[in-house]
């Protein structure tokens, strides 16, 4: 599931021909790197922000964009798709350009003090500052093990649905038992504009690790026979014409079923890797990056990280924590960004100048 990216977020990434330069580069777009962008934002800081996944969000859009969140302050309840929202319109006055699609595969100091940073499209940056904001580490999509599958991959064997249109009338086998594979097999099997031809569920026991609501109203599909569910796991394929046409699905029974498809979406979760970030020379404690609490820097000056993916004594992995260390390295790296310039802190109630950054009308008290 999407965030309700603004059009205009979305196009702010052209070519460009050299080295894009800037003043920050934030890689991840969870909640915690857009409230570094906010916050970098206070302070005139212009910042470009990439992510490996194809839209802002990160964990909270991949895992959980449906179910609440209780521990924002100011804020009872959101969705981590509400919140995720709510974050792009905060950030809005300030023009982040947004790189999604894409993960940074190059961080490496030049001469003078700045960072070259590459990412695996190709993209370039000449920046001052680095924000590593990158959650647990890149998502990666859990895969199907069985060999030579995955010659469809992108085209009959899908691990996340990009556009639901594309499997309407088809005939689906969904393999998994979260709320992912639940609500996607609900959505196909229901009518609606996406309902696919046939919906076969197959998991590798009767119990899920989705919402009860979501299992009963799976159960009462299946006896209304508006899809199947099958309890085993799928331990081959056969093919005709070169595509998939068919995948075997072994039972505890040890009694293997040919299953006829035109498309399997898997569904088994997403593995956070660190990748990239290892090689660049940060101080890690257990795939973690280890910062200072005064500004959250890591161990090579002019690079931050924020949020999950560091570690310092006390360290709690909450968003709320994550915001907290976006607002200090904002203002670790200032001096950084502007040597010559004092940096003071000023209040969004009261300052005439934070107003104008945020493109508001200042208030008149009586």
């Amino acid at each position: 599931m999407q965030s309700d990216l603004n059009p205009a977020i979305a196009d702010t990434a052209r070519t460009h021909d050299g080295p894009i330069e800037t003043d920050a580069v934030i890689v991840g777009a969870g909640p915690v790197g857009l409230f570094q962008v906010f916050e970098l934002g206070l302070l005139e800081i212009k910042a470009h922000i990439i992510d490996s996944l194809a839209y802002p969000g990160g964990q909270c859009i991949e895992l959980y964009p449906d179910k609440p969140i209780y521990d924002i302050p100011a804020v009872p309840v959101c969705t981590g798709k509400e919140l995720t929202d709510a974050l792009l319109k905060q950030i809005e006055p300030f023009g982040a350009t947004f790189h999604l699609g894409q993960e940074v595969t190059t961080v490496r100091k030049q001469d003078d003090g700045r960072f070259f940073v590459e990412t695996s499209k190709g993209t370039r940056f000449l920046t001052k500052t680095v924000f590593i904001a990158g959650g647990v580490g890149s998502f990666q999509p859990r895969t199907l093990k069985v060999d030579g599958i995955e010659a469809f991959d992108g085209t009959q064997l899908h691990y996340r649905v990009r556009n639901p249109a594309d499997f309407a009338g088809k005939n689906l086998v969904i393999v998994g038992g979260g709320d992912s594979a639940l609500d996607w097999a609900l959505n196909f099997a229901q009518d609606g504009p996406n309902k696919a031809e046939s919906v076969i569920l197959v998991h590798r026991r009767d119990g899920f690790r989705a919402a009860p609501a979501s299992v009963a109203k799976m159960k009462a599909l299946c006896e209304a026979y508006e899809m199947q569910f099958i309890v085993g796991q799928v331990t081959g394929f056969e093919t005709r014409d070169g595509r998939l046409a068919q995948v075997k699905v072994t039972g505890a029974d040890g009694v293997t079923r040919v299953v006829p498809l035109d498309m399997l979406l898997v569904f088994f979760g997403l593995s956070p890797k660190l990748g990239p970030i290892a090689e660049w020379g940060l101080g890690l404690d257990r795939k973690q990056i280890t910062v200072d609490t005064e500004k959250f820097e890591t161990t090579t000056p002019g690079i931050f990280a924020v949020g999950d993916i560091n570690t310092y004594p006390g360290k709690k992995k909450l968003i709320l924590s994550g915001f907290h260390e976006a607002a200090l390295a904002a203002f670790g790296a200032a001096p950084y960004v502007f040597p010559e310039k004092r940096i003071l802190l000023q209040y969004t109630t009261t300052s005439p100048k934070l107003h104008k950054v945020l493109g508001v009308e200042s208030p008149v008290f009586d």
